[in-house]
């Protein structure tokens, strides 16, 4: 990937966009930024500022950061860069029509990466001649801060130029195997989500006591480790292997009761009050 000091274009300058300005400017990148509301864009300059104040870089890393500009059109921005962050929102035609506007005023070279949260690579790539610069990387939000990336990439070698590309701003890239709704990390949110309604809604607990059973239980637990290690140590010295043959079956029996609420009045009523 090309060093510090090249451009990189921002298209769309809502919160994300700020995010990603601010991160790409610390790490010594110049940034090309474009949104089609010019109330977003007059709020830019104040966003990346109060988003750099938060971003910890490595001593090690050159002081000098990048310079960010406007730029008046899409194509504008996209003209010099070596990299495209797009933040459109999430509306596959609005997002055709942006590659369609960009794909041809790019360099060759270019990765076009998408943050988007809910499509997929494969909505998104119908748009574009070449598919193969398309990566979509979904950052857990905010990106300057968290270090979390969703990549997916048809392409190996942009894929491991993006991995490469991530890892050099201090952010910590996972590759997804396929594209799916919801990449990893909001499907795993979903999930946990969806019966934490469940509780409330079946009046096992009230909201109160489903945060309060998270924060004080597993979540401790994976803010240092993910759910599949969690469980090999569980197995003590026979790990994962002696968990799934001696205690799969309650795991099984356990999402068996498992359900999916409905968000009707009554319910969300009762995730207001007790948030």
């Amino acid at each position: 990937m090309t060093g510090r000091n090249a451009t990189i274009a921002v298209l769309g300058c809502g919160l994300i966009g700020q995010s990603w300005s601010a991160l790409f400017t610390a790490y010594g990148y110049n940034v090309v930024a474009w949104d089609p509301m010019p109330k977003r864009q007059s709020a830019m300059q104040e966003g990346i500022a109060r988003c750099r104040e938060q971003i910890r870089i490595s001593p090690a890393l050159p002081s000098k950061q990048g310079s960010f500009r406007l730029a008046e059109t899409p194509e504008a921005a996209v003209t010099d860069a070596f990299w495209v962050q797009e933040n459109a929102p999430e509306s596959v035609p609005i997002k055709s029509e942006l590659y369609f506007r960009v794909e041809a005023a790019t360099r060759p070279d270019s990765v076009i990466a998408s943050s988007t949260s809910s499509l997929t690579w494969s909505q998104l790539a119908v748009a574009l001649k070449q598919s193969r610069r398309l990566i979509t990387a979904h950052p857990f939000n905010p990106p300057h801060i968290m270090p979390l990336v969703e990549i997916y990439a048809a392409d190996t070698g942009v894929r491991d130029d993006a991995v490469s590309f991530f890892k050099g701003l201090d952010r910590q890239p996972v590759v997804l195997s396929r594209d799916v709704v919801g990449h990893i990390a909001n499907r795993l949110a979903s999930a946990l989500w969806r019966e934490a309604v469940n509780i409330v809604a079946e009046n096992i607990a009230d909201v109160v006591a489903v945060d309060a059973a998270l924060v004080h239980g597993p979540g401790l637990r994976w803010s240092v480790i993910g759910a599949h290690m969690a469980y090999h140590l569980g197995g003590g010295a026979g790990g994962i292997e002696h968990y799934l043959k001696h205690l799969g079956g309650s795991q099984e029996r356990r999402w068996a009761t498992l359900s999916t609420p409905k968000l009707t009045p009554d319910v969300c009523d009762r995730l207001v009050a007790g948030v």
